[in-house]
């Protein structure tokens, strides 16, 4: 069959196997050439098949020569499908991680359950070396269900008074306006339960309890605060209540760890093309100003560049401590919000209109980066070749 992209909305449909494992080996040679991570050597990823969990994944085996467990929750090709992309990231990972001696092993199921943490648990006593010194938190979801059995689920919302601003549809290319309500204490409530601390906090207790991991381990989740612009979506709003709790918990955590001589942090990214970010209202606009503006000043990092640069210098610098703020978190968002780019980046939102904004904003890099994500638009990749359903079922994470 021949597969071409489709898109509904602002939701990719479909992927291509093999451009996906193109874009993979795209983000791997980009690590085996930057400089050496002298960090984890056997590391957990939460959330391991897209965005900054598989880039982590990439930077730490490539960049490192770390051993690493994934976690993560994809579906297959059928006879109805192809399955998602995070399927076959999965899989290319470890076809290539193991072509270089390296550990790889994946786990694809419910990471909020106690069921999935004994599984890696037992994995790690009996075939990854006994102790993990790492475990990267960067699970994205909308809905989770604890392991009580009770399902909660996130509302992308703010406070006080409806937001409205504008955005586009990637589908049919067009720039409208769009609002956002106020959520009610249950739903910020529940969005905190999803999105916040929590399932990060229990994971650790289960680990700790079993006693695998190391002394000195190290774990870190990801987070978004973005400038004052974002700031009635991402940090007055739901969003920004459950990244507080995750951040809170980081400080819990990281004296909870102190027996271990451990550590525990939250990273604060750059803003990014990413599963999660594409499903945020009115997000992806600024998205476009962004990159235009860091573009022009060859200030632009994509999840592997940004992946590679915590882990280098931020998280196992060459002098040892690990780079925070004054409030403890480690910030690789600092180029976004340089005052000179936010300045430039305003002054483009001036501009913006539904006749302008593929040309004010860089729509392009967002659509191609988008692509990218699902294995489309990769310049080494032929797109009009046959692939193979019989073959893409024979392949297992």
């Amino acid at each position: 069959m021949i597969i071409e992209p489709v898109i509904k909305g602002n939701v990719a449909k479909n992927c291509h196997p093999l451009g996906l494992k193109a874009a993979l080996q795209k983000q791997i040679d980009h690590v085996k050439n930057a400089p050496t991570i002298h960090g984890a050597k056997k590391a957990l990823v939460i959330g391991a098949s897209s965005g900054y969990g598989i880039a982590s994944r990439i930077a730490l085996a490539f960049g490192g020569r770390a051993d690493t467990i994934g976690v993560s929750f994809e579906k297959g090709p059928n006879d109805k499908g192809l399955g998602t992309a995070g399927w076959y990231n999965n899989i290319y990972f470890r076809e290539a991680a193991e072509a270089e001696g390296l550990l790889a092993k994946n786990f694809v199921g419910d990471a909020f359950s106690d069921a999935m943490r004994q599984e890696v648990i037992d994995h790690i006593r009996t075939a990854f070396g006994g102790k993990i010194d790492l475990l990267v938190y960067s699970l994205a979801s909308g809905v989770r269900t604890a392991p009580d059995g009770t399902t909660y689920r996130s509302t992308l919302g703010v406070s006080g008074k409806p937001l409205t601003g504008s955005s586009f549809d990637l589908e049919a290319q067009v720039l409208g306006e769009q609002t956002l309500q106020p959520v009610t204490a249950e739903q910020q409530r529940e969005t905190i339960k999803v999105m916040g601390g929590e399932d990060w906090q229990l994971w650790i207790d289960q680990l700790q309890a079993a006693g695998v991991l190391a002394k000195g381990f190290k774990t870190v989740a990801y987070s978004y605060i973005g400038p004052q612009s974002t700031y009635p979506l991402y940090k007055d709003g739901s969003l920004g209540a459950a990244k507080e709790h995750l951040h809170h918990t980081a400080d819990v955590l990281d004296t909870q760890l102190r027996a271990l001589d451990g550590e525990a942090y939250v990273s604060v990214c750059k803003a990014l093309v990413t599963k999660a970010s594409a499903f945020i209202p009115i997000f992806p606009l600024y998205i476009t100003l962004l990159y235009r503006v860091m573009k022009s000043k060859n200030m632009h990092e994509t999840c592997i560049e940004q992946a590679h640069r915590l882990m280098f210098s931020r998280l196992y610098p060459a002098l040892g401590a690990v780079v925070t703020d004054a409030d403890r978190l480690i910030r690789i968002d600092d180029w976004e919000l340089r005052a000179d780019v936010q300045d430039e980046v305003e002054a483009l939102r001036a501009q913006i209109t539904p006749d302008n904004f593929k040309e004010v904003g860089d729509f392009s890099g967002y659509l191609e980066e988008f692509h990218a994500l699902n294995g489309f638009g990769l310049t080494n990749v032929d797109y009009s070749a046959e692939v193979s359903l019989e073959q893409l079922l024979q392949l297992k994470p």
